[in-house]
C-alpha cells in the first residue's frame, strides 16, 4: 500500500535519499502495517518519535495504516 509521509522538525533527516527536507513523500508498505512499521522502514529510532498524525488524527505506534493514508511524524518537543 502507498502512503504519503511528512516528517517534521528533527525527523526530517530520516527522509529517503533524494527527498526534499520538509516535503511530503511516498512510501510503500505491506497491507496491515502500523505507524511503528513505517518508523522501522524509515529507520527512525523510537526515542526520536513522539506522535503521529494519521489523516489529521493523533495516533501512536500501534495504529494500523490504510492505503492512501497521509502520515505526519513528530519528534518530542524540547525547549526551555
Amino acid at each position: 500500500m502507498k502512503l504519503t509521509v511528512k516528517l517534521f522538525a528533527t525527523l526530517q533527516k530520516y527522509a529517503p535519499d533524494g527527498e526534499k527536507a520538509g516535503q511530503p513523500f511516498q512510501v510503500t508498505l505491506p497491507e496491515g502495517s502500523t505507524v511503528g512499521d513505517l518508523m522501522d522502514e524509515l529507520e527512525i529510532p523510537r526515542e526520536a518519535f513522539h506522535i503521529a498524525y494519521v489523516d489529521g488524527r493523533a495516533c501512536r505506534e500501534d495504529f494500523e495504516l490504510q492505503p492512501g493514508t497521509e502520515v505526519g511524524l513528530f519528534p518530542p518537543v524540547g525547549g526551555g
